[in-house]
């Protein structure tokens, strides 16, 4: 059981990064303070695995809590969330001794993942993370592209620069059931279900001008 120590000093907040741990079966939220200095004592009394600070907050502030723990034990494994996310607070929340920073504005499970990996010994950034999930998906939608047909590549671009299916097929000499075959072949190689969504793909990889449809 990972023992975690909430700090911020929004109780609405507070709630709802407990109710989001307590979906873990594996994590325990121990304590909870609104405040550096109540944060402090509630450390030193419950010695958590897991320490989760605000930055901005009255009085001393999360990066000052972060640097007060640390000095005590040197090894503590701290986690800051802010919706700050410039590349600057976050060099600076690592300077200061914390192991992980999370971005209020990623997805909840990023605080989940942020905490086991921190758990275990790793560093985490969710702005680095969600860099690094972009890029996978980018590749995995220009393999998608790629998979498709010299045929397939060009239905795909006539429909995404917003030909109707029957003027598809003429211009390609094709019967309108074979282009509107090819088109349910096309959204099943690159995983989308409407029209726009293939128009944005197409956008992102080339296949049309970014102010097409």
């Amino acid at each position: 059981m990972i023992k975690v120590l909430l700090v911020d000093d929004h109780p609405v907040v507070r709630a709802g990064y407990a109710r989001l741990l307590s979906q873990d079966e594996g994590i325990e939220v121990v304590a909870e303070a609104g405040s550096a200095d109540e944060a402090y004592r509630l450390f030193v009394l419950h010695s958590p695995d897991i320490t989760i600070t605000d930055v901005s907050m009255p009085g001393v502030g999360g990066l000052g809590l972060v640097q007060k723990i640390c000095a005590r034990q040197p090894q503590a494994k701290l986690l800051v969330c802010s919706m700050h996310d410039s590349p600057l607070l976050i060099e600076r929340v690592f300077q200061a001794g914390a192991r992980g920073f999370v971005s209020k504005n990623a997805q909840p499970d990023a605080l989940l993942l942020a905490i086991r990996q921190v758990h275990a010994g790793s560093m985490f950034n969710s702005e680095s993370q969600m860099q690094q999930d972009t890029s996978q998906n980018m590749q995995a939608e220009a393999q998608r592209v790629a998979s498709l047909t010299p045929r397939e590549y060009e239905i795909l671009r006539l429909l995404t620069l917003g030909h109707s299916v029957a003027e598809c097929a003429d211009m390609m000499h094709l019967s309108q059931k074979t282009v509107s075959n090819h088109q349910t072949q096309i959204k099943e190689k690159l995983v989308v279900h409407t029209l726009a969504a293939m128009v944005h793909m197409a956008q992102r990889h080339g296949v049309i001008a970014g102010g097409g449809f």
